[in-house]
């Protein structure tokens, strides 16, 4: 069993936020999937069903950001779990938008819901990492995640919870490969190569012949004075 959590705020005027792109991914896997419909336990939203072969919980922790690990930490204990069975989606500003890598333990690098579960769980859990781009300066965070993506975001978010989506079963399972690879045939599909041939150019033209002259010099000269 896994349980994948994604990390946000709880309520309407946050549910547009950068910050909240960890929910948004688990709505689009529980809707695609066929989850049970959510509901509420262990300070979050909760919702279970199968991802691939394996059976999944997925939650979204209600206890504002920078408490999630309170909500984790009660989930992993109630189903029994490890830290490795935990899987965290998250916003990442160190990422251009659009942009998803897999990371397994480590350090949170200031990201305060990680920080939170770093202090209830461990370290030792896997993070999926969604780029939303930095706003330039460092005092500038705060407000660039709590703040809605523009409407010019909406493509490539919508390519990217596709391919979340398409990948969630290899994500489930532990096939970090095919589950990027998912993601990617949606943001960054490749080329088609089908292009139709070009027309062939046109021939060269076949130089002129030029005509033999058998004449004799005495005959050449002869006809100039014709």
């Amino acid at each position: 069993m896994k349980l994948i959590v994604g990390l946000g705020n709880p309520g309407a005027k946050y549910a547009k936020n950068r910050h909240n792109i960890g929910f948004m991914a688990l709505d689009r896997i529980a809707g695609d999937h066929g989850f049970a419909p959510w509901r509420s336990k262990f300070q979050g939203q909760l919702t279970e069903g199968r991802l691939g072969r394996e059976k999944v919980i997925l939650l979204k922790p209600e206890t504002f950001m920078n408490k999630s690990g309170q909500s984790v930490g009660e989930a992993m204990r109630f189903f029994k779990l490890e830290p490795q069975d935990v899987i965290v989606i998250h916003d990442e500003i160190d990422l251009a938008p659009g942009k998803s890598r897999i990371k397994s333990g480590g350090g949170h690098a200031g990201h305060n819901g990680l920080r939170s579960i770093h202090a209830h769980i461990g370290e030792a859990y896997d993070r999926v990492r969604l780029g939303v781009g930095h706003p330039g300066r460092k005092e500038l965070v705060p407000g660039y995640v709590l703040h809605d993506f523009p409407k010019a975001d909406d493509d490539w978010l919508d390519d990217l919870m596709r391919g979340l989506s398409d990948g969630a079963p290899h994500l489930a399972e532990g096939d970090g490969g095919r589950f990027m690879n998912a993601v990617a045939l949606r943001t960054a599909p490749p080329r088609s190569s089908n292009s139709a041939p070009k027309p062939p150019g046109k021939p060269a033209p076949k130089p002129e012949a030029v005509p033999t002259d058998d004449r004799t010099a005495l005959q050449k000269l002869v006809d100039r004075f014709k």
